[in-house]
């Protein structure tokens, strides 16, 4: 295996790791550091969706006993068929308008440009959002019913936008509709399970042709860094929000967003974006 190759997977799944659950965009970063490291193809695409399975496997484990409760009691308990009820409303729209609009969205902005100002943009409204009085009705996961749950699922839709972040677009849309900061924000971790399982799955089936025994050992590097990092990031989130706001999180992406464009106006970086 190329030690080029492993050490470009590495960067990339410690970049995913990091960036999943952060309200900053993970496809984002995904997309301008594969520009950068100049691994921006299908093959790469592919790679991408595929570690995520990484930050999956993270939340998972953090959430080991909750997700474990909640599966011995479908069908038994309230409190379990309610949890599944509202992850699986909130996944809805996202996969329908995925399935929709996937095709268009990746051939126009998938580019460093379109994120870039999609880093501003969102960064804006996340800096609207905390600006706001939060009028707090829903203090955990467990009082949410089905149509925040709905209301959260419109909120991740705008995640197919790549540099919207899906966590963020969750996140804040769960302060805007009177979640507590760690309800939207657990929420969006649970929530990020189907999501992402769904979509390396179907990305797996529809690039099958893609599909190479020599790429084993980038997939687990790639794998194992996106894990490490997801369960580092997903312990430390946790504890940040309980003493602060996203507000940092929207002056990186504006200072990202401000990077990237001023880079590409000026020819200092070889962006392929258009």
């Amino acid at each position: 295996m190329d030690a080029l190759l492993l050490f470009k997977a590495l960067i990339l799944g410690i970049v995913e790791g990091l960036t999943e659950f952060l309200p900053i965009s993970s496809t984002g970063h995904l997309i301008l550091v594969g520009d950068m490291l100049d691994f921006n193809d299908d093959r790469a695409r592919l790679f991408t969706i595929v570690i995520q399975s990484g930050a999956i496997l993270a939340v998972v484990w953090e959430y080991r006993e909750r997700i474990a409760n909640v599966v011995r009691g479908l069908g038994r308990e309230r409190m379990a068929n309610r949890f599944a009820l509202n992850v699986s409303i909130a996944f809805l729209p996202l996969a329908i308008l995925g399935l929709l609009f996937k095709k268009i969205i990746e051939a126009y902005l998938f580019k460093p440009v379109p994120v870039a100002m999609a880093f501003i943009v969102g960064a804006l409204l996340i800096l609207w959002a905390e600006r706001r009085d939060h009028v707090i009705r829903v203090q955990s996961v467990d009082d949410m019913s089905p149509l925040d749950a709905l209301k959260l699922g419109l909120a991740q839709a705008l995640a197919l936008i790549p540099g919207t972040s899906r966590s963020g677009a969750t996140i804040i849309g769960g302060l805007l509709f009177g979640l507590s900061r760690r309800a939207a924000t657990e929420f969006s971790f649970f929530l990020a399970i189907p999501t992402l399982l769904a979509a390396t799955v179907y990305q797996l089936y529809k690039e099958r042709a893609l599909l190479n025994t020599d790429d084993i050992g980038m997939w687990v590097v790639g794998f194992v860094s996106a894990f490490l990092s997801a369960f580092l990031c997903v312990r430390w989130l946790l504890r940040f929000i309980s003493t602060h706001d996203f507000t940092p999180f929207a002056w990186y992406r504006i200072f990202f967003g401000i990077v990237v464009l001023v880079t590409w106006q000026f020819d200092l970086v070889a962006w392929t974006a258009s």
